[in-house]
Parts: C-alpha cells; structure tokens; sequence
C-alpha cells in the first residue's frame, strides 16, 4: 500500500524554479529517503506535500486520500518534524510531550508517553527542561512529540543536521525500530551516507528526482567500482592518472587516490600500466562505490 503519492509537483519562487514536475511515492512500511544536498528542493518538497506551501502544480494523496479533498488526513495520519522544530524550553521534557498531545486532542497519554520516553532511552530525563538537553536529545524530544498521536507515516526534514554522530547513530537506530513497528518514513538528509540506511533512495539536485532506486540497485546500474591507491606522491600520480586513463575519474582524499572504474575492468592491469611509467604504488584496493561517488555521476549524467 502506498502511504504517500507525490504526482508532478512544481513550485517556483519568483525566477527561481524549486521543483519541476517532481512525482515519488512512499510505501508503508518503508524508509525512503529523500538524499541531496542543501537547496535542492528537499524541504520545499515536503512542505508543499504536506500543504503548508502551496505549490504551483501537484497531486498529493496519503493512505488512497488526496490532501485537498481531505486535509485532515495529514493531521490524522502524518507526523511531522520540520528542521526547526520548536521546543518550549522552559518546559520540561513530559510537559512538551503533553503539550502536543493535546494539540492533537490524544486523550489517556500518559502511557503513550511513558512508552515514547521509554523507546528514545529518556526516562530519566522526564523532568529536565527541554533548553537543558543535548543536541541529539532534543531531537529525540521532537520525534516524541511527532509520534505521540501514533501517525502511521513521519515526515522529517533533516533531522540529524548539526547533531553529532553518535546521536545520529542512536536517532537512526530509533527509525529502524519504527519501520519494525510498520511505519512509513520519509525522511530527507543532505547526508549521503544515511541513504544507505533507507529501503530505497530519491536523489534529487536542483528541484529534479535524478533517480528513485535502492542503494543496492543504484551501485548494481552504476556498473563501476572505485580502485583506492596509495601512491608515494598522491598529488603528482593525480596528475599522472588523469594522462595514463582518459576518461576515469579520480579524485584525492588524503593520501589516497581513488579512480571509478568499469566493474569488470582488471585494476592490476591499471596498477601495471603505472609501474612502466615509473609510478610505485604502494598499496591498492578495491571498494564498492559510496552513495556520494553514485550522486556525484548522476549529477554528471544529468547536465
């Protein structure tokens, strides 16, 4: 079953086109994510689905409903974490979670949120105010707050920006125990190594879904690997890659040197062809492209 259908969604802010024709949809029980860096429509997207703008153009349904024939299905069904979500923080932490469970009218929430405390590992912290937590912790506040009407789809927009790995780790950790539970998740990041989190990916840049895969099947149609070399010289053998392999990208990180080659391309035969050109190379190997390799050459494909 689809949780939610994006069909052709446009919006343009005065010269500068945002989305253009954008269309995906979201399967329940599934994690997609909505992966691409900073201004490539991700937020717009999510805003003009859940009808807080009002896009040019676009068809938006959740659970079979279509948004405008029935706005309440968002306040329903949908749960939203936008990337300011505002805390009260001269609140405590039950008393924010209080607070919007009666927004949404949620009667009897106090086992709901002695169970939400207890999923984000913050039982102890029921009482602290909100302006004292951590980074990490005040999003785990938020997503509290976004579940405390037991949505059957969450929308985040960025949730992990600014907050530090290991509690990255631990929000993401707290998603997949909701895909368990059977959610739906949308959940946009300009971190490309998330997306390999997520059971299928849109890659978007410049207001266009470039591709709508799985991370597995993005590497699979890619049909290249990235052969990693230590050189004793990386800056001058870069130089020296880019005359011996026309064609084959390479970029420095570090010491390193990676080139993204064909997948059935022999890199001994490559390390070889360096030997006769006097170049040492003293260790090589090979790796399966990141998510950042693949959305850097859909780009490329794409201009």
């Amino acid at each position: 079953m689809t949780a939610l259908s994006i069909t052709g969604c446009s919006h343009r802010f005065g010269p500068v086109q945002a989305l253009d024709s954008v269309s995906l949809e979201v399967r329940k029980g599934e994690l997609f994510g909505l992966i691409g860096p900073d201004g490539a429509g991700k937020s717009t997207l999510i805003r003009s689905a859940l009808g807080i703008h009002q896009p040019d153009s676009g068809t938006f349904t959740f659970f079979g409903e279509d948004r405008k024939v029935n706005p309440l299905v968002v306040k329903d069904r949908v749960g939203y974490l936008s990337q300011q979500f505002s805390l009260y923080e001269d609140m405590t932490v039950s008393e924010n979670i209080r607070f919007f469970a009666e927004i949404h009218g949620v009667e009897g929430y106090e086992s709901r949120q002695r169970e939400l405390l207890a999923f984000t590992r913050m039982e102890a912290f029921g009482d602290r105010l909100a302006g004292q937590l951590s980074g990490g912790m005040k999003q785990k506040l938020a997503l509290a707050c976004t579940l405390i009407h037991q949505p059957d789809l969450i929308i985040l927009d960025e949730p992990t920006t600014g907050v530090d790995p290991l509690s990255r780790r631990d929000f993401w950790r707290i998603l997949t125990d909701l895909i368990r539970q059977g959610l739906a998740i949308l959940v946009a990041t300009p971190y490309m190594d998330e997306a390999e989190r997520c059971h299928r990916v849109g890659l978007i840049n410049a207001g266009h879904i470039l591709t709508v895969a799985s991370p597995g099947e993005l590497r699979e149609s890619l049909g290249k690997k990235v052969l990693e070399l230590i050189p004793d010289e990386p800056r001058k053998v870069l130089a020296e890659t880019g005359v011996l392999f026309p064609g084959i990208p390479a970029h420095l990180l570090g010491e390193r040197i990676q080139l993204l080659i064909p997948s059935d391309q022999n890199p001994e035969d490559l390390i070889n062809q360096l030997s006769r050109h006097g170049i040492t190379i003293r260790h090589w190997r090979e790796l399966d492209p990141t998510m950042e390799t693949i959305f850097i050459h859909q780009i490329s494909g794409h201009t």
